[in-house]
């Protein structure tokens, strides 16, 4: 069974940054389109980012500006680089990787922004 492994969550203040990341078990990030998800409190699941196999990413309206996704192939990670965090961001962010019928999740990291 595939795992997808999240870190670089923790507590931050208002304005400030993180950066996640995530790498996988045993597949290839170069062959997945690999995401970048929230859930807070009481809400529904979002994206936050994607990016695509051929490098095209989209973003989520409230992040555009703020966060950016990235891969380093040589390390088979996704990254998501987070500044000028608000108190709106804090939520478990979880990584996502899909091909074809296959479609992995994490267990998601917690953020949490202090105001």
């Amino acid at each position: 069974q595939e795992q997808l492994v999240e870190s670089g969550g923790g507590l931050v203040q208002s304005g400030g940054s993180l950066r996640l990341s995530c790498t996988p078990s045993r597949i290839v990030f170069n062959f997945y389109t690999l995401g970048w998800y929230r859930q807070a409190p009481g809400k529904q699941r979002e994206l936050v980012a994607s990016i695509a196999v051929g490098g095209h990413t989209e973003y989520g309206d409230s992040v555009k500006g703020r966060f950016t996704i990235s891969t380093d192939n040589d390390e088979n990670t996704v990254y998501l680089q987070m500044n000028s965090l608000n108190t709106e961001d804090t939520a478990v962010y979880f990584c996502n990787a899909v091909r074809n019928d296959k479609n992995y999740w994490g267990n998601g990291t917690l953020v949490t922004v202090s105001s």
